[in-house]
């Protein structure tokens, strides 16, 4: 991908990761939109110089008016990001988590169908353009805590393959960014010292971005070990490793 004169929207990007990526694309030489559910969050980064959009992925009619506002300001956007995401951890053992299991879902695998429908005729119209959805590490070497992000980010990766299918020979491709844990804040590293850092990752994924073709899947090294560890035979090592933060549960302690 040629990421000097892309016109990028990032759905998702107020914050951590999908801000990072909207600073990277610009300093490059692309255009790029960001959007996000803040309202005083776009106002500070439209103090920065970006083009900016409310929008709640959750939300139908404020995914539409996204689009709408897009076509008007942007016509000549090519390249789709699905940033948007939340991860909850809950305790299977009590039906009460059922609500952030919705929610995840509603956010993260929902959100990102929106999103796509709300842009895929637009890029097919143009027969040409890019989108990224976003799914994790977390998708292929699951974090016990956190099942439904788990869940919804395997569904990501499984409709990002069919979506690609789908749209071959358009001149749409699809390309799958697979994050591991990243610390987008001081104190994440503290609560993860092995999370890879925001700017060292955005670093490797914009490399990686550049590749011709682009990459069907963005696979930073740190996330190589969650992607292959079937392959590996080390996933049942590293899930049961990774079953012991369900300590970290009210009443499993």
């Amino acid at each position: 991908m040629d990421i000097t004169s892309r016109t990028v929207f990032i759905a998702g990007a107020t914050s951590g990761i999908g801000l990072e990526l909207a600073r990277r694309f610009a300093a490059a030489g692309s255009t790029v939109v960001v959007g996000g559910r803040r309202a005083g969050l776009l106002e500070e980064i439209a103090a920065e110089g970006f083009a900016t959009v409310q929008i709640d992925v959750t939300d139908p009619v404020s995914v539409e008016r996204a689009r709408d506002a897009l076509g008007r300001t942007h016509p000549d956007l090519d390249t789709v990001v699905t940033m948007s995401g939340v991860g909850i951890p809950e305790d299977l053992r009590d039906p009460a988590h059922f609500g952030a299991a919705r929610e995840t879902i509603e956010t993260n695998l929902l959100g990102t169908i929106r999103v796509i429908d709300a842009f895929t005729p637009h890029l097919i119209a143009r027969g040409a353009g890019t989108i990224v959805t976003v799914s994790s590490g977390i998708a292929f070497l699951p974090f016990p805590l956190m099942p439904t992000y788990a869940a919804s980010k395997a569904a990501v990766h499984a409709y990002s393959e069919a979506l690609r299918a789908q749209l071959a020979g358009t001149g749409v491709e699809v390309a799958e960014l697979v994050p591991p844990a990243v610390a987008t804040t001081p104190e994440q590293s503290k609560l993860n010292p092995r999370a890879l850092g925001l700017g060292a990752f955005a670093t490797e994924v914009m490399q990686l971005l550049k590749a011709e073709p682009t990459p069907h899947e963005i696979l930073v090294q740190g996330v190589l070990m969650h992607r292959w560890a079937e392959r590996e035979g080390t996933y049942a090592d590293l899930v049961a490793q990774r079953s012991q933060a369900l300590a970290t549960l009210p009443g499993r302690r």
